[in-house]
């Protein structure tokens, strides 16, 4: 089965990871085995939860013409983790969508991605926030939703 959904993780992933404005965070792709430190990140294709079903993204398909072209729906989730070591939750919440930011910049400057015949945007958001025993952690769903042609 031929699919734009691995192009896109990609793309996403090596833009963001090149965006100025994200010095500093962790552009990962998909879930990370790792004993980083790092307390800010942005995960493409994961939603940042350890007990979830590690489901990167989704398509969707059908014949855009007589002939082989195809219409593929695309959804791709982005997490973006911020963990701090106080309580804090209003400005855990506030750096997780100043790190959105400059992803929801490239799509709208670009929204191909540089890809051949795609379009994507951020289509929703969810925020997950919670008081651990290391201080807050905040996750920002991000879910790109988008089209390509094959």
């Amino acid at each position: 089965m031929a699919s734009r959904l691995p192009e896109l993780i990609d793309a996403v992933t090596v833009r963001a990871a090149a965006a100025p404005a994200l010095e500093g965070v962790v552009v990962a792709d998909g879930p990370q085995v790792t004993n980083s430190s790092a307390r800010e990140w942005l995960v493409v294709g994961f939603d940042g939860d350890p007990d979830g079903s590690f489901e990167a993204g989704q398509t969707a398909g059908g014949w855009a013409t007589l002939g082989t072209d195809r219409e593929e729906q695309l959804q791709l989730t982005v997490a973006v983790i911020v963990m701090r070591g106080d309580t804090d939750v209003r400005a855990a919440r506030a750096r997780a969508y100043e790190i959105a930011a400059p992803l929801e910049q490239l799509l709208a400057a670009d929204p191909s991605l540089g890809m051949r015949s795609a379009e994507v945007a951020i289509a929703a958001s969810a925020l997950v926030q919670e008081q651990t025993t290391n201080g807050v952690q905040v996750r920002l769903l991000l879910q790109l939703a988008g089209r390509a042609f094959t």
